[in-house]
């Protein structure tokens, strides 16, 4: 199969968002039916969000741009965050899950911050290697 990989597909900080989502889908199953429009469907937006909008920010031509989008990642997951501990608090999760996706979060996060400074402070505009 031949298809074309795009640059923001190599990020690290990507793959591991692209991943913690799919980690978000298959623990929010296990919420009770009743958080379907509610929890369940915010938690995996919010998730979904960090990946997303770093592959759309990857499409800008400049730093600025490409960084607000990374800002975007980043404030997704931090609403994530929230979302995870209103999970803990109604004991929909056992702490030991919170803390394993926590930690898998907070890496994802530390990552994007890191990008986002490279972003700002980087004033020449990426070329875009895909």
């Amino acid at each position: 199969m031949n298809y074309h990989i795009y640059s923001f597909e190599k990020l690290e900080v990507y793959q591991l968002a692209r991943r913690f989502k799919i980690d978000i889908k298959l623990m929010s199953r296990l919420f009770p039916n009743e958080e379907r429009f509610d929890l369940i469907s915010q938690i995996n937006r919010s998730s979904a969000s960090i990946s997303a909008n770093l592959a759309e920010g990857s499409g800008r031509a400049t730093n600025f741009d490409q960084a607000h989008f990374t800002n975007m990642s980043y404030s997704t997951g931090l609403e994530t965050i929230d979302h995870l501990n209103t999970a803990l608090d109604m004991k929909y999760i056992s702490e030991e899950k919170y803390m394993e996706l926590r930690i898998k979060l907070d890496e994802i996060l530390n990552k994007l911050n890191s990008l986002y400074k490279y972003q700002i402070n980087n004033k020449e505009t990426l070329k875009k290697k895909t």
